[in-house]
Parts: structure tokens; sequence; C-alpha cells
């Protein structure tokens, strides 16, 4: 960071239906009705405030996967899209950022710039896209008969798909309009412009009919520890979500994405790196760890070993058993590979047998997972984020909203002690609150004042 201002670690709260863990939906403490509970969104949403996280990031899917009949029903299915669950509640924030996930894959950009724009002005210049490319089978067959593209297609085109759409969101110079009752003059149209798009995937004309966003452009956050993906979040990604389970690999991400920033033109600055981290916070070790104990209880095999065979690219484990070795496994297709070679690396490592490794999937999916008290926690933190390893943290509660609320109570008052985490909010829009940039126009010098809504 510039300025000499003292550096303090940015937070995230991943925010999955009930939870992050596989059988939150069962705890005690939650409404399992709650992934269509408006209520519960906006309690989630008034806790993250409450612990000034920066962002508050919506998962998505485009299709129901699991077809097998016996583990079908096993959990929640049904949940709000997220674009239009965030600007419900828009309403109901003040500070926070807004990240909706959109993919690439199945969308056009038109539609994605106008939507994001819209929620930047609903929120007041909070809005945030997480960029991501489909890669499920189950996802393409509810787009049509074409089967899911190769990877590298996939990455091509969210490439091209995210020029367009910054280009969109520069479509109005950002003093174009002038609204003057007097002169009878609206805006000014040589403040607004045509894209005139033609590429590999689009044919974008434009302009975008919304005005430029508060932010300039929404956040742009990207995850992926593949080589495209890792190529895609050096060239625009802003937030990056990552899974690191050792400090070690967390430096090695956090140097390499940063140097390729820094080799596309970028400053290293400009982007922050967020790793994913699981949280079970007790008063006392022995207080988390039954936390934790008790939410692993709630996992039924099925359901454990369903959720292994989709993150490891759709392979089948029914013929082996639980109780052996992960067998060795061909790279599944055009799956996410860094993710398949992350769980295979960890299941060889620690000598984990295929119950062990579903039982390690259905708490945070690849991430690391610290059980123990605030102090545990704050002292793991803050050595990834002094030493290199994170920009701050995508925190996953395992069950909601009451693991984010130990982790507010607990965990933020110990950073706060440290003086690694803010103490109030700074800033009026997202990107001021992070200490990102707001991006000028392509076709003009931004002005100072920007048209919100409700001016």
């Amino acid at each position: 960071m510039s300025g000499g201002a003292r550096r303090e670690m940015n937070l995230g709260v991943f925010v999955e239906t009930t939870g992050r863990h596989l059988a939150s939906w069962r705890h005690q403490q939650v409404n399992p009705l709650a992934p269509l509970d408006f209520g519960h969104y906006r309690r989630v949403m008034e806790i993250a405030e409450r612990g000034l996280f920066d962002l508050f990031f919506l998962a998505d899917g485009l299709a129901i996967r699991d077809r097998s009949a016996e583990r079908l029903g096993r959990g929640p299915k049904a949940h709000f899209e997220p674009l239009t669950l965030l600007s419900a509640l828009s309403m109901a924030s003040r500070h926070i950022g807004l990240i909706a996930t959109a993919s690439t894959t199945f969308n056009q950009p038109f539609h994605i710039a106008r939507k994001f724009a819209s929620l930047d002005f609903l929120s007041g210049g909070r809005a945030g896209w997480n960029i991501v490319t489909s890669s499920s089978d189950a996802e393409a067959e509810n787009f049509g008969a074409d089967p899911i593209p190769a990877a590298r297609e996939r990455y091509r085109r969210a490439a091209e798909f995210v020029e367009v759409v910054r280009g969109l969101w520069d479509s109005w110079d950002d003093d174009a309009i002038v609204a003057d009752p007097a002169s009878g003059v609206y805006f000014r149209p040589d403040g607004l412009h045509a894209l005139n798009h033609r590429g590999e995937f689009f044919a974008v004309r434009g302009p975008l009919n919304i005005a430029r966003p508060p932010q300039g452009h929404p956040l742009l956050v990207q995850a992926g520890s593949s080589v495209a993906g890792m190529a895609l979040g050096a060239s625009v990604g802003e937030v990056i979500y990552t899974a690191q389970t050792t400090l070690a690999d967390a430096r090695s991400f956090y140097r390499q994405l940063k140097e390729q920033a820094q080799a596309a033109g970028r400053s290293p600055d400009a982007m922050r790196i967020l790793p994913g981290l699981f949280p079970v916070v007790g008063r006392t070790r022995d207080e988390a760890r039954e936390k934790f104990d008790y939410l692993q209880s709630l996992i039924h095999p099925d359901v454990g070993l369903a959720q292994l065979e989709h993150h490891l690219g759709g392979v089948d484990l029914s013929g082996y058993p639980l109780d052996g070795p992960l067998p060795e496994l061909p790279q599944a297709g055009d799956n996410p590979t860094s993710r398949i070679a992350l769980l295979q690396h960890v299941a060889r490592r620690d000598n984990l047998t295929i119950r062990d490794l579903y039982l390690q999937v259905a708490i945070a999916r690849g991430h690391p997972v610290l059980i123990g008290t605030a102090t545990d926690i704050a002292d793991m933190m803050t050595a990834w984020f002094q030493e290199g390893g994170a920009d701050g943290f995508n925190i996953m509660p395992g069950w909601l909203p009451g693991g984010l609320a130990d982790f507010v109570d607990l965990v933020v008052p110990e950073l706060q002690r440290r003086g690694v985490f803010r103490r109030r909010y700074q800033g009026a829009t997202t990107r001021d609150i992070m200490g990102l940039a707001r991006p000028a126009g392509r076709y003009a010098a931004p002005v100072n004042h920007r048209l919100t809504a409700g001016e």
C-alpha cells in the first residue's frame, strides 16, 4: 500500500446458504429453510457489517448437479439467484461490498455489464462481479445440447467477455449527464460512446443504457489456481480468492500472482489476494473442538462421498472401500484441475483414506481449517498477512449465522488489538474502503463528482 498508511487486512465472508460445511443445514442452531429466507441473509449481512467486513460474497451454480436418487434429497438445492438477492440486501446495508458470481460461459457481456452497473447504483458503489467459467456438463445441459467447452476456450471467452464488459461500463463519460432543465439538455451526446467490439466470441455495438457506475467499474473478483485461472486473475482481477493450505504455498501463490500482474502492466497493489479460511472458534480449544466434532457428526456418508467425487472431477468412487486409500485418478477432462491436484496431493501427503478425505472436503473443500481460540486463529491470520501469504481472508463460516457471529465477537477484536484490522469503515464505496483505485474512463478524464442513486 502507498502513502505510508498502516497496512490492515481485508476480510470477506463466503455466504453459502446455511454455511460452508456440507451438513450445516442440520446444525441445531440453523434454520433448515434458511436458503430461501431473505431474513436469514439480512441477519448474516448485519453481523458481517458489525464485524467491519469488506465483502459479502455469494457463490452460484447453474444446475443441480447430483443426479443420484440416494443423495439428491440430502441437502439444500434451492437458493436465490445472487444478483437479485444482493439487490434486495443493498437496501439493508451501508458499507459492505456485494459480490455476486456470474459465469462467462452461459451469459452475454451486455447483460452482465448492465446488471452489475445497476447493482452498483442501487448500493451506492458496492457491487462486485466474481468472474467464473462453468465446467459442469450439468450446467451445459441447461443451456442447449452442446457439451461444455474445453478449458482453454472457456478462458479465452472469459478474457474477451471481461474486456467487453469493461468497455461497456465506460460507455458514458463521468460528466456526460448534465440534467439541465433550463437548457433542455439531459446529457452531452459527445459523452456517450459506442464500443463497436468485434472479437472471437462477441460482436457488441453498445453503448450501455445505464450511466457509468459509481465505482467506475464494479470490483472484479476472480478465483483459480490453474495456469489459465492465474493468467486471467493477473490481467483483470482486483480481488483474488484462492485455496492454499500452508503458509509456504500461500507465499508462493501470492508472489507468483503479483509478479504476473506486474508483467501484465499492472501494479501489484492493484489486487488483494484473499485465501479462503474455515475457522471454528471457541473461548477455549476444547469448546472449539466440540463445535467442530458436532458438525462432522452430521455428515451422511452418501453426501460426503458425492461431494468428494464432484471435487475430483466427477469420478465414481463407489467401487472403492471408504476406509481404503484414494486410487490413482486421471485428470478429469476440463474440470478445475488445480483443485483436483490439491486434493490428490493432500491425500498422498497425509495418507488419507477416502473417508478421511471426504470428511476434509465436507469441511472447507480444500481450504485451511482452523479450530481453536481467537488467539490461535489470529496468530495464523497475522502470520500469513505479515509474511507475504495474504492481503486478507475470505472467511467461510461452517454454519450461519452462528459461525460468523463467533468470528466477529471473538476473532475480530483480537485482530483489532494487534493493529492488523480496522476499527471503523473509511470511504464511501467498496473501492474506497479496500484502498483500490477507481478506474478512469477510457474516453475522458474522470471527474471528482459522480451521480449516484438518490441524487
